[in-house]
């Protein structure tokens, strides 16, 4: 799961889709940008986890690196920002086919972004939840055919 900053959208995500697999699932968050490495989630991301029953709160920023090409099978970018900054560090076809927009799961081929809720209220973190929940029930759908 990558958005800019690993601190609002993408560990919401981690935390949904954890808590929809089982622990034979590796399930990872990072940021394209490195302000936010080892830094806690944002506390409205934790406040919105945490009020599904999902802790997050426990995660730490990291930033995402070439490595996460070979340590993961799929790898869901937030928006179409992140796609490209994911895509430019990809250095095979194969890399590249790894890289798909979260919401493409549920709106194939329309290129939806997951809004960055960063600088809105919480009722922005839960609807930013909302999208999460339904991307991430049909990833742990096809996940665990």
């Amino acid at each position: 799961m990558v958005c800019l900053g690993n601190i609002c959208r993408s560990p919401l995500a981690e935390g949904i889709l954890r808590s929809k697999l089982s622990n034979s699932f590796i399930v990872d968050s990072a940021g394209t940008g490195n302000w936010h490495v080892g830094n806690a989630p944002d506390p409205r991301s934790i406040a919105t986890a945490k009020s599904h029953n999902i802790d997050i709160s426990n995660l730490k920023g990291r930033q995402f690196t070439k490595n996460d090409f070979a340590d993961f099978d799929y790898i869901y970018v937030m928006d179409n920002q992140n796609y490209k900054d994911v895509i430019a560090l990809a250095t095979t076809e194969e890399d590249k086919a790894k890289v798909q927009l979260i919401l493409d799961t549920i709106f194939p081929g329309e290129r939806v972004d997951v809004p960055d809720p960063y600088y809105g209220l919480q009722d922005g973190f839960e609807k930013v939840y909302e999208m999460l929940d339904e991307a991430c029930e049909s990833i742990a759908a096809k996940l665990t055919k």
